[in-house]
């Protein structure tokens, strides 16, 4: 499994599976992220059991579905609370991490001009 270090607490990958979680877990993730929603392909494990399992592994999860068809700006403020109270760091995923990496620039650029107002 590859992933993309966007800064020291979070990281983004495309899709995981179940035989994931252990290598995610002993990578020294503490949170896992979903930005996919549930249904979007056949071959996909739903939320709910990865999270059952990455809870097994000793990791926190959170589920912030973001459709292909683009973020909506609260789903980045979700995004930006999931980081401020997950356990760091964090893995974000979705099909590619395209998603999971774009909704973490648009709540950062939420968050940098909510302190500078």
């Amino acid at each position: 499994m590859s992933y993309k270090k966007m800064n020291e607490d979070l990281s983004v990958t495309g899709q995981i599976y179940e035989n994931d979680i252990e290598q995610i877990a002993a990578k020294g993730f503490r949170s896992i992220i979903c930005n996919r929603p549930d249904g979007e392909s056949p071959d996909q494990p739903d939320f709910a059991t990865l999270a059952s399992i990455a809870q097994q592994a000793g990791l926190e999860t959170s589920y912030i579905p973001v459709s292909p068809s683009g973020i909506q700006e609260e789903q980045a403020v979700q995004f930006a609370s999931a980081l401020r109270t997950l356990p760091g760091p964090a893995l974000a995923y979705c099909r590619s991490g395209a998603r999971s990496a774009t909704i973490w620039e648009l709540q950062k650029q939420l968050t940098d001009n909510s302190t500078n107002e």
